[in-house]
Parts: structure tokens; sequence; C-alpha cells
């Protein structure tokens, strides 16, 4: 059984929300003798353009005043995002991060300018073998991976295994998650650039009088999405049925989690329908409930999802299979004991 520590938010101060972030993480790291190493990363959500209801750098003030005390070199590490947008290539994924106000630490993408850096996880599930994580996340033993807990229209819910699975996967990754690894040319949007074919490391892409990607050689590196300047090439969003999306998403945080002593912290505030891809403001749809801390992925997020259940009295994400799939495969387990500081 895991244990799961949690702390409640009587108010929307950013402020008491930092200060319970510390407190949690120095309980954490006390009651479960965690060793901490010399340099740890935040794991973050930068929250895409437009989107309000991200969590604010604030609120992670206190972690890393806590990490600077014992001086830990700490940063900030994501990954680009699948779809075209503000998180598409590093330099606008930074940018972006910083006029969100994540300015307190040095911003790391994990997974390189287009999504092109990663590193393959040997795992030998039943979806994959290897999974495509960000090469950076390699560099470090112990990451505190900071999650929001919300919905999300293909997982039922996101949080600390979505942030695992899907946040530190690189763009072949994800694409290897949402769409059986293949990107959709429209040929009546190709304008013939040949943007997309000078890219392709593959050789898959022929512009002619019918633009089309050869799917023999293809290897989903993604990088196609990103750099089209017309928009012509998509994520067939429906190729993967939810529930092998979610046995996927799984995989990918089972590979994310692999060898590595991290700490999760969740945060049960703005619960909003969708996620903080979204790029437009989102209302909560349940009363913020607080803080939670574990060693062991599966379990905050079981945690969370009763704490969530129960207070509203009724079943409020779907997704609870991917809790299933997830102690399957070993990531960890749904039993806990919920400890609040």
């Amino acid at each position: 059984m895991a244990n799961v520590y949690f702390r409640k938010i009587n108010s929307n101060s950013l402020e008491e929300i930092s200060s319970s972030a510390r407190h949690l993480l120095e309980t954490i790291i006390s009651k479960e003798n965690i060793y901490l190493e010399k340099e740890i990363p935040l794991k973050v959500h930068f929250g895409e353009k437009g989107n309000i209801t991200f969590i604010k750098p604030k609120c992670f003030d206190g972690i890393i005043s806590f990490l600077k005390s014992k001086n830990i070199a700490s940063s900030y590490i994501e990954t680009n995002a699948l779809y075209v947008g503000e998180r598409t290539t590093k330099e606008k994924h930074i940018n972006l991060a910083k006029e969100h106000g994540f300015t307190q630490l040095p911003i790391i993408i994990a997974d390189g300018n287009l999504g092109e850096e990663y590193q393959e996880i040997e795992i030998n599930k039943k979806h994959f073998k290897k999974c495509k994580i960000g090469k950076q996340f390699s560099n470090y033993n112990q990451i505190i991976v900071l999650s929001h807990f919300k919905g999300h229209m293909l997982a039922g819910f996101g949080g600390t295994i979505k942030q695992l699975g899907m946040g530190c996967a690189s763009r072949a990754g994800k694409l290897d998650m949402h769409a059986n690894s293949f990107p959709l040319l429209n040929p009546l949007k190709c304008k013939k650039c040949h943007t997309c074919e000078k890219s392709c490391p593959a050789d898959a892409i022929s512009i002619g009088l019918i633009s089309k990607i050869n799917k023999k050689k293809c290897i989903g590196c993604a990088t196609c999405i990103a750099v089209c300047p017309y928009h012509a090439i998509t994520i067939n969003w429906l190729s993967t049925l939810p529930k092998i999306f979610h046995e996927k998403l799984a995989e990918y945080a089972y590979a994310a989690h692999k060898d590595k002593k991290n700490i999760y912290i969740q945060f049960a505030i703005n619960i909003t329908k969708e996620c903080d891809c979204m790029h437009r403001e989102l209302k909560p749809i349940a009363k913020d409930i607080g803080i939670f801390a574990s060693t062991d992925p599966v379990a905050v997020d079981t945690a969370c999802m009763d704490y969530i259940n129960k207070q509203e009295g009724k079943k409020v994400f779907g997704g609870r299979d991917i809790l299933d799939y997830s102690e399957k495969l070993g990531l960890g387990e749904k039993e806990y004991k919920l400890i609040e500081v």
C-alpha cells in the first residue's frame, strides 16, 4: 500500500498554495526517507496560449526555495506539443512559458527544437517494445513531477500518469500514442512549398501532382506536422480507440517512470472539464480540493480521483481503466493510505 500525503487548500491564494506545496514536499521527503539528487528538474506544463487555469508558476515558489536551501540545482523541463500551436517548437515554447511567468528557473525542452531528440526506453509491453521519451530526461535520476488534476477529452482525466506518459514523450512518442505513428497529408491544403519534404529525415514525403506520405518509409517523428506552414499535415485523431489510447498512455508513463526516483505532487485546483492544452478560457467544474504527494504515480491519481468523486457526490471523470492497466503494468498500486498533513 502506497502512502499519499494530502493538504487541503482553503483559499485561492498563490502564496498559500506555494507554502502548502513546500510543506508537502518536506513531509514526503522526511516520512519516506527520500534521498535527494544534486540536480532535480521540475516537470511542469506551461499552459497553452489563451489558457488561464494551468497551475501558475508562483505556486511552485515554495518548492523552488526549498531546493535552493538544500543547494540542489533545478530547472523547468517539458516537451513540445504534437499539434501546431505556440508549444510546437522549442523557441516558441520557451517564449510562451516566459510569457506565462515561468521565469524562476532555466527552461529545458527535453525533445529538442522540433521534437526530434529522444531516447528509446525498452519496456516490452503489450503495445510498445520501446517508448520514445524526450532525450534530456535521461540526464536525471530524479524528477519532481508537478501535475494538474483535471479532465481530458481522450483520457477521461489528466493527472500524474498523463503528465508522465504524454508529458515526457517526444513528439514522435505522442504520435505513437495518438495515431498509430502516421500523420495525414491533405493534398488540397498542400501549397507544394517542399518544406516538409526537405525536413523529413526518412525521405518519406513526395511533393508532386498529388502530395503524399509513404507509410512504409515514415518513422512517425511528426517533424512534418511541426514545420508545415499551411497546416496541411495533421494527426489522425480517430485512428486509435479510447481504450487503446488509455493503455498506450499508461505504457509511456511506465517508460518515463522506469528507473527514476521521482516525487509526484498533484494540484487539485482549477479543476476543469478539459486540459491545459486548450487555448481558451476554461471554467472549473468542481470545488478546489488541495495538493497530493506520493512516490507512487498510480496511488496519487487514484487518491485524487476518489477524493473529488466523494466531494462532488458523483463520478466526475472517466478513465479509471488507466489506473487498472497502470497497476497491471507495475507502474504503481491503486491501494493507498491517505495521510492529511
